[in-house]
């Protein structure tokens, strides 16, 4: 069996998660880790999938329910490496009047510290005369909070809130 990362996206509507987990499930297919997301009334879905087959045997599996939903539909093979979950342990919050360039400076300010970030969420709040932007990351901070905390001091004084905090994980 091979493992493949499955991406699709495509106007939100119901049952797009059942009817696509059907099929694979109908198909032989195993399904591991998965990240799905309404955005802007688009839903999006990065599944990996195991399959006995090709990337074009799990596409044309696949392509008439996608078809059918209106999605587009991309499968690349990958290593599969599952059960090695990286836990996060600090979570950055940013927030302020939306601009061109924000994600850019703020994983850019990260990146110089060599954060490593496992999960990135963003919205747009506010109206849209006054929008404002709002991204939580979650990473893992390997040269600690106080590095992470200074590398975003520049962007703080630019006027966009920023707060840092440590995440406590319990595990077992």
């Amino acid at each position: 069996m091979n493992w493949f990362m499955l991406t699709l996206v495509g106007e939100d509507q119901p049952a797009i998660v059942a009817k696509l987990t059907t099929t694979l499930f109908e198909g032989g297919c195993n399904l591991g880790e998965a990240a799905m997301a309404r955005l802007g009334g688009n839903f999006s879905i990065m599944l990996m999938v195991q399959h006995s087959g090709s990337v074009e045997s799990l596409e044309t599996l696949i392509a008439p329910v996608a078809q059918a939903l209106g999605l587009h539909l991309h499968a690349d093979r990958i290593e599969g490496h599952l059960h090695r979950h990286l836990i996060p342990d600090v979570r950055v919050t940013v927030y302020g009047a939306d601009r061109a360039g924000i994600v850019a400076q703020v994983t850019s300010a990260l990146s110089s510290v060599g954060f490593n970030i496992l999960d990135l969420q963003s919205d747009v709040g506010g109206s849209d005369a006054k929008p404002v932007y709002i991204m939580t990351l979650e990473g893992q901070a390997h040269d600690g909070i106080e590095a992470v905390e200074a590398a975003l001091g520049d962007i703080a004084r630019e006027g966009i809130a920023v707060d840092v905090q440590s995440i406590e994980t319990l595990i077992g």
